[in-house]
């Protein structure tokens, strides 16, 4: 729910009967629920922005890729073994061998650096 709402539910807590009031708080309940929800829901979504965004840099790194590239990589490994694609990008981690999800992948895609 908008301010709006929550500004609503409270000025009725003001006025009106305790039937009102009971009602008024609920709804600000309601409101502070949705809030809290929609903040989880941000948050989480912004880790998984950043996992993403470290492991299109890893493999951007390891194989001399565009960070697009990398992205198309993993969306592809991950679409081509039916796995989410944030259980893929949980694997790729710096300094560890790339997972073998993405082993095909690369090899149509790129060269390592350094062979």
């Amino acid at each position: 729910m908008d301010d709006e709402a929550q500004l609503q539910a409270i000025e009725s807590l003001g006025i009106g009967s305790a039937d009102e009031a009971a009602i008024a708080v609920g709804r600000l309940l309601a409101v502070t629920e949705a809030a809290y929800e929609r903040r989880a829901q941000l948050e989480h979504a912004l880790q998984s922005r950043v996992a993403i965004e470290q492991a299109k840099g890893i493999l951007a790194e390891r194989y001399g890729l565009e960070p697009d590239a990398a992205f198309d990589l993993i969306r592809r490994a991950a679409r081509s073994n039916r796995i989410k694609l944030h259980e893929l990008v949980r694997k790729i981690k710096p300094g560890q061998p790339t997972p073998a999800e993405l082993a095909a992948q690369i090899q149509c895609f790129a060269s390592p650096r350094g062979s």
